[in-house]
């Protein structure tokens, strides 16, 4: 597997990942719009993120091609401290191990070419797959963030965690 920054044309792809609002809002809980995400929707938040150099976006391939996407970004002005989010893979392909494969890409590219630290994200406590994926990686819990995402009437606790490099 090799991370590669995201293009455009991978949002087709990505966005077909996501087949019900409630996988929607588990990946981005209230980042985007209505369900379902539109690759022309996606692409246009991240050209207006790109404007502000601390948000980076990539895409994971193999052999297969595209299998996967996440987001960087800097969460501190001394650019110490790197945030991942919007952590999907293919969902043909789940369960074997390309999540972690790809945070593990992600980690050590924060470390060596972003000079992070320390690396945050957030998971919702009802999706167990990936707090297993993110553990698997190397993340530790940390705690709970002290709101709530209202989803159709459920409250989501995050679960904060960290991987200190």
């Amino acid at each position: 597997m090799y991370l590669r920054p995201y293009k455009s044309c991978d949002a087709d792809k990505i966005v077909s990942w996501i087949k019900d609002e409630k996988a929607f809002r588990l990946w981005s809980s209230d980042r985007f719009g209505d369900f379902p995400l539109t690759a022309d929707e996606l692409n246009a938040y991240y050209a207006e993120q790109d404007l502000n150099d601390r948000h980076f976006e990539f895409t994971a391939y193999d052999e297969q091609g595209v299998c996967g996407h996440m987001i960087m970004r800097f969460t501190d002005e001394e650019r110490k401290t790197v945030r991942f989010g919007f952590v999907i893979v293919d969902d043909e392909r789940r369960r074997q191990g390309l999540g972690r494969k790809m945070l593990i890409l992600a980690k050590d590219y924060a470390k060596c070419f972003l000079g992070a630290e320390k690396i945050t994200l957030g998971v919702f406590e009802n999706n167990p797959a990936a707090l297993g994926c993110y553990l698997a990686a190397g993340f530790k819990v940390v705690g709970t963030d002290d709101s709530f995402y209202s989803y159709h009437g459920e409250d989501w606790t995050c679960i904060e965690m960290e991987l200190v490099l």
